[in-house]
């Protein structure tokens, strides 16, 4: 294989036996990664265990002359995310990055959400992911260097009907990023989000209706996970040293920076405020700046180009 930007790099990459996250593996050793290829091998509603997703993704990496080893556990387990970094160090010597893409989902309109519903998604997606990123971090600091990526959606960053357990998590990676970026900066470790849009199993079982829907479909199918994994080694990569804290969307052959949160509009007033003097001048100044309340096909709602 020629030498591509993760030349001399490992990077363990979960949820990586299919879909986005087996495109993120294969990309990564395109680019000369030694790559620890992560899955559970479970249903989109994370039930069961098989091997078989990461030994094919692994198989795939090594039959185009790249190495590569498979993990068959869970992210949520605390265990099993040490041992899959000390596996990757183990293995190939070292850990340089980690991708942190592995997803379930639970949808359910919220007054029917179940304890389960939400602990599942919940110790998947934000739990599992900070046992991960928190594994790897004792090595990233020790070698003072490290890159780390997670995957959000625009369920989190904007919202979505029936997915407030989905949503709850994919808000909570961008804090964990964020606030690991600040925490592990002065060890040289970067800390970024991808906020994907793709055709996956996890978005088929959405469900889509009517000629609107149809057209969506349409839309979500060109966005393929070859479009993803290119950001993803980019980030990974030394020549991303400078960027850190950031969300990018990337959907087709778009990539959005996306803004955080920050103040829009200020209000003061001397004297304090009481509930009236907030209902008739406070809310009037604030209101032309409220963010609407709207599910996140109303903000991407043109084709992707």
């Amino acid at each position: 294989m020629s030498e591509g930007l993760l030349e001399g790099k490992v990077v363990l990459v979960n949820g990586a036996g299919r879909g986005i996250g087996q495109q993120i593996a294969i990309t990564c050793a395109e680019e000369g990664a030694k790559v620890v290829v992560n899955d559970l091998g479970g249903t989109v509603e994370g039930q069961g265990r098989d091997t078989g997703p990461a030994q094919e993704t692994v198989d795939k990496i090594l039959a185009m002359g790249g190495e590569a080893v498979a993990n068959g556990g869970s992210i949520a387990d605390w265990d099993d995310a040490q041992a899959m970094v000390k596996q990757a160090v183990d293995t190939f010597g070292q850990i340089d990055g980690v991708v942190n893409v592995a997803g379930i989902l639970r949808d359910r309109i919220f007054h029917k959400m179940t304890e389960d519903d939400w602990d599942s998604v919940i110790g998947v997606h934000l739990t599992g992911y900070f046992y991960v990123a928190r594994a790897a971090a004792d090595y990233f600091r020790k070698q003072e260097s490290g890159a780390m990526v997670h995957f959000t959606s625009n369920s989190g960053l904007v919202g979505n009907v029936g997915q407030v357990n989905y949503g709850a998590a994919k808000m909570g990676v961008v804090g964990l990023s964020r606030s690991i970026a600040l925490d592990m900066s002065r060890f040289g470790v970067r800390s970024n989000i991808i906020s994907p849009s793709a055709f996956t199993r996890m978005i088929e079982t959405i469900p889509i209706k009517g000629p609107e829907g149809e057209k969506r479909r349409k839309r979500q199918e060109a966005m393929t996970p070859a479009k993803i994994a290119a950001p993803v080694a980019y980030l990974l990569s030394d020549a991303a040293k400078d960027v850190s804290g950031q969300i990018f969307y990337v959907r087709s052959n778009e990539i959005m920076l996306m803004s955080q949160h920050r103040p829009v509009r200020i209000i003061h007033r001397g004297e304090g405020w009481t509930p009236e003097l907030i209902h008739e001048h406070a809310m009037p100044a604030l209101r032309p700046h409220f963010t609407p309340s709207a599910p996140s096909a109303s903000y991407f709602n043109w084709d992707p180009v």
